[in-house]
């Protein structure tokens, strides 16, 4: 932890004494950047122990601790903002809009819940032309329609023209002035968001999917995966040092950093940028999934570390689940049991191939035998602690080594097939093989979305413009407007063959 602590304060250091970081010269990053990281290496203890919180070490945002509206109250917030009058902007645009996805999606968001959920502290409407809700409504039909175009593009070839009546009438501008959204309000308009408002609006999202029925809560079958976005900036690091077998790299961009991502053909085996971090909720009848919330961080982290910081949001915004399947960089024995302990969620990871089989256990059918004379496999009873237990599964009480045996069997908890839940439980099989439906909910945020190339030039950035691209696919799953026109082409295309 000390390479993340000494990163930490370098990190902080940079951006309080240089609050025009991004206007430097290169050259002038290099030297401020070697300077400061000397100074911080000069003065640290490598005797104390590191008293940074997890989310600082990890570089990523902690669990606001007031502001979050829970899942329970979000439809008696929404009663209040909305309670006898009619929204007007609402019934215009629906007139005027003609594409059915937008139309719909129009439906579904109201704009004073909007505006109360994402004006700042101190917001004073009167003598506004440009609300929080039309930025973000320019932010999602970005995501929808334009995800390859830059923001300055977007703004002035697409958003800003009056005779793009149907972008506009989405975004509610007036459709007979020219009332204009530059990309740099839009920038200030992410930068300005705080991480609870981005939590509120999640969470006014999926208390809509929940309504649709799409999916029902509390949430059987969970999933936490995690996809690698890189940066815009230098992939060489201004500076670096070496502490003990790891590396301190410092970036122009200051909160990126270098990791590994999955094996690729036409990629590097190395990047510089971030890692998303997503809880996607499952349908186990059908595998479609729901993005529903995402921590972005440094890409040098290892994903099982931030499995507890994501149950600790998940339980701020009031989102219940009862098991989580994720992928072997999520097995940690000792943490998912504590996470089973304060969460009552059961971590399920496939088994990993190193952790040695304990005796007597079959390893193809993965049954439990009592010793090695033992023919009639043994039955799971349940858990005691960090141990599963086992009685004896001969129900004809014929068994010849009867008088002589215990009847029941202890196996410690690990990583391999004796996990959260063992292997041969019925389902257990099920729920890792649906793992691999979470891949559709970043393919869908890169290619369709927008979020790869990277059009930000920060962390915070990420995470808005990541949370808005999940925002987009659970408004496209609600209203379905796009699996209707796919089922319709394949029908025509099934007459016509």
């Amino acid at each position: 932890m000390q390479e993340k602590d000494i990163k930490r304060i370098v990190v902080k250091q940079l951006k309080k004494k240089f609050p025009n970081w991004r206007r430097l010269s290169r050259k002038e990053k290099r030297s401020l950047a070697n300077q400061v990281l000397e100074e911080v290496i000069s003065g640290y203890r490598d005797e104390e122990p590191v008293r940074a919180p997890l989310h600082e070490l990890l570089g990523t945002e902690a669990v606001p601790q007031s502001g979050i509206i829970p899942l329970k109250d979000m439809e008696k917030f929404i009663d209040n903002m909305t309670r006898g009058v009619v929204s007007l902007s609402n019934l215009g645009s629906q007139i005027k809009l003609k594409d059915l996805e937008l139309k719909a999606i129009d439906g579904l968001l109201d704009d004073r819940v909007i505006n109360s959920l994402l004006s700042p502290e101190g917001y004073t409407p009167s003598k506004r032309e440009i609300y929080p809700y039309h930025y973000l409504r320019a932010e999602l039909l970005k995501c929808l329609r334009y995800p390859e175009v830059s923001y300055r593009k977007y703004c002035q070839e697409t958003l800003n023209k009056l005779e793009n009546k149907t972008e506009r009438a989405f975004v509610h501008l007036p459709l007979h002035k020219k009332t204009k959204i530059d990309h740099s309000q839009l920038s200030q308009f992410r930068k300005g968001l705080q991480v609870s408002q981005l939590v509120n609006l999640t969470v006014y999202v999926i208390y809509q999917l929940i309504k649709s029925g799409k999916i029902g809560h509390p949430f059987s079958i969970c999933g936490i995966d995690s996809s690698d976005i890189a940066a815009i900036c230098n992939n060489v690091p201004l500076a670096t040092v070496e502490i003990g077998k790891k590396k301190v790299r410092i970036y122009s961009e200051l909160e990126a950093d270098c990791g590994t991502r999955r094996r690729k053909r036409d990629k590097s085996a190395y990047f510089v940028g971030y890692r998303i971090h997503t809880l996607i909720a499952i349908d186990p009848k059908t595998g479609q999934n729901y993005p529903l919330f995402s921590l972005v961080a440094p890409g040098n982290h290892h994903d099982n570390q931030f499995t507890p910081l994501i149950l600790a949001f998940s339980r701020a915004m009031g989102l219940e689940m009862k098991i989580i399947t994720a992928d072997e960089g999520y097995a940690d024995a000792d943490q998912n049991e504590a996470i089973r302990k304060e969460y009552g969620v059961n971590v399920i990871t496939p088994a990993d191939k190193q952790v040695k089989i304990p005796e007597n256990v079959d390893k193809e059918t993965k049954a439990v035998y009592m010793n090695e004379w033992c023919e009639i496999p043994m039955k799971y009873i349940g858990r005691v602690e960090k141990e599963h237990e086992f009685k004896c599964g001969d129900e004809t009480q014929e068994c010849l080594h009867s008088p002589n045996c215990k009847k029941y069997r202890e196996i410690p908890l690990d990583t391999g097939i004796f996990g959260q839940i063992p292997e041969q439980v019925d389902g257990v099989k099920e729920v890792q093989d649906i793992r691999k439906h979470l891949e559709r909910s970043y393919n869908l945020i890169k290619h369709r979305d927008g979020l790869e190339p990277l059009r930000v030039r920060s962390q915070h950035g990420t995470l808005v413009v990541a949370t808005f691209a999940h925002i987009t696919t659970l408004l496209s799953e609600i209203v379905g407007i796009r699996k209707t026109k796919k089922m319709e082409e394949s029908k025509q295309q099934k007459l016509t063959a």
